[in-house]
Order: structure tokens, then C-alpha cells, then sequence
């Protein structure tokens, strides 16, 4: 593995000069991003498809399923920061205020999980 930068700026910034060295700007409107971002969600799944949830829990211990897994997490990740590039918004910044509004709609002891 390579020494590459590991913040979100770095790796947003790293993306668009991928992207711009190949002249794929004009391919990435908010509409086709967010539909590739749905694409590789979806790549995702099919992973798990057909899993147990106990089989899903140990899908990283197969080196082949593991490197796929990765794969379509990096894929999911990259479109969104693309996408987020595209259109201006801070992913960080909304997904502290998407935390801070759920605590507000689900409080502590009034929001829970099944009973056991």
C-alpha cells in the first residue's frame, strides 16, 4: 500500500484530478453521479444477497469476497464525494447535522432497538 493522503479534502481533490486529466467533466452532472453512486450501492449488495446474517457477518474473512467488498465501498465512496464535489456540499458537515437532527428526533430512551 502507497503513502496517500487519507483526508476527505486530500481524497476529494485527488478525484477531480483523475477525473479532469480524462477529460470527464462533462460526464459528471449531479444526475449521472448520483445514478453511478446508486449503481455501485447496488454492486454492493449483490454481495450480501443471498447471505445469512451470520454469513454476512463474515464475509471479510474470505480474502476474495473482502478485496470485492472493498472494491464497491471505495467505488460508493468515491462517487459520493464526486457528487457531493459536483454540487457543493460538505459530506462531513451534513452528516453532523443529519446526527444532530436524529438526536433530536430520537431520543434516548424513547427510540430503541427490538426488545430481546
Amino acid at each position: 500500500m502507497t503513502d496517500h493522503p487519507r483526508d476527505l479534502a486530500a481524497l476529494r481533490r485527488r478525484l477531480a484530478e483523475f477525473a479532469a486529466a480524462r477529460d470527464w467533466q462533462p460526464y459528471h452532472t449531479p444526475k449521472n453521479l448520483a445514478a453511478a453512486l446508486s449503481v455501485e450501492a447496488s454492486e454492493l449488495l449483490e454481495i450480501f444477497q443471498w447471505l445469512t446474517p451470520e454469513q454476512s457477518a463474515r464475509v471479510m474473512t474470505d480474502p476474495d469476497t473482502a478485496h470485492r467488498v472493498r472494491d464497491e465501498v471505495a467505488d460508493v465512496l468515491a462517487y459520493l464525494l464526486q457528487f457531493c464535489e459536483v454540487l457543493g456540499v460538505d459530506p462531513l458537515a451534513a452528516l453532523e447535522a443529519k446526527i444532530e437532527r436524529n438526536e433530536t428526533r430520537f431520543p434516548v430512551g424513547e427510540a430503541s432497538g427490538p426488545e430481546d
